[in-house]
């Protein structure tokens, strides 16, 4: 008798016995950590519900901006979401690194900003309160306390011209964060400048564009004829100041009949 060996045992029949298809095994997980970013340390849930907190180590603001991995849509092995998971993943970092560039860019302007904010305000209530002498001077000391007030004007529109170009930078990276980030995840300068130490909740601080190009932002009255004038913000308000203090000179100048060359100097 010869035997031969069978593929599958026989039952008690003498026939073969058939195996059940044995189930699949379960694939590996797929690992997308090679595309997360160097900085990516992990995540957590958020205080909201299906909230993720993403983590990451500090950025310096001075790296390449945190941009998707192109390889990642070619790679066939990733479901979509995986791809989800990492374009939030990127979008986050892209929040964080816009945080701390702003920071770092910010910083040493927002130091000179504090010095010329200070600047501004002394020379704008000087020259306020040289104006106001002119109601307790008397008529033959008109000529010294125009030239006093002359003095105050071309220091209150310097430092609002020195105020404006820093401000302009400041507007300027202030913008770059807010294209990076979006406005929903804006940083704003007061809390940069706060955690520098510094009050800046009354500082002039204007949309870029108002310095890039300025419009129309004043309007002066002289003897009868509209001028308008383009300024950025701050000049255009210290503008504003001394044209109001003049057009007030001019009345009292008119209804004394303009006799004092001191008085028609102000034309």
């Amino acid at each position: 008798m010869h035997t031969i060996p069978l593929r599958m045992p026989l039952d008690d029949t003498g026939l073969p016995h058939r195996q059940e298809p044995s189930a699949p095994a379960p694939a590996a997980p797929v690992n997308a950590s090679r595309y997360n970013h160097p900085h990516f340390l992990g995540t957590s849930p958020g205080e909201r519900e299906g909230w993720i907190v993403y983590t990451f180590a500090p950025f310096t603001g001075t790296e390449p901006t945190p941009t998707f991995p192109t390889t990642a849509y070619d790679d066939t092995s990733l479901t979509w979401e995986l791809r989800d998971s990492l374009h939030d993943q990127y979008t986050a970092a892209r929040i964080a690194w816009s945080h701390a560039r702003l920071r770092r860019q910010a910083k040493a302007l927002l130091h000179k900003a504090a010095s010329l904010w200070t600047a501004w305000t002394t020379a704008r209530d000087e020259l306020i309160a040289v104006f106001e002498e002119f109601w307790s001077t008397s008529d033959g000391h008109w000529r010294a306390q125009l030239l006093r007030l002359t003095d105050a004007e071309r220091a209150v529109n310097k430092a609002a011209g020195d105020w404006d170009t820093v401000a302009a930078k400041l507007a300027k990276v202030a913008a770059d964060q807010i294209d990076v980030a979006g406005y929903d995840e804006k940083l704003p300068l007061t809390t940069v400048a706060q955690e520098l130490g510094y009050d800046a909740s009354d500082w002039m601080i204007h949309p870029v564009d108002d310095y890039a190009h300025p419009l129309p932002q004043y309007r002066i009255v002289r003897n009868g004829v509209d001028y308008y004038g383009r300024a950025t913000p701050l000049t255009a308000s210290a503008t504003q100041l001394v044209e109001a203090q003049r057009e007030r000179l001019r009345e009292v100048a008119n209804l004394a009949g303009a006799a004092d060359p001191a008085d028609r100097a102000l034309d």
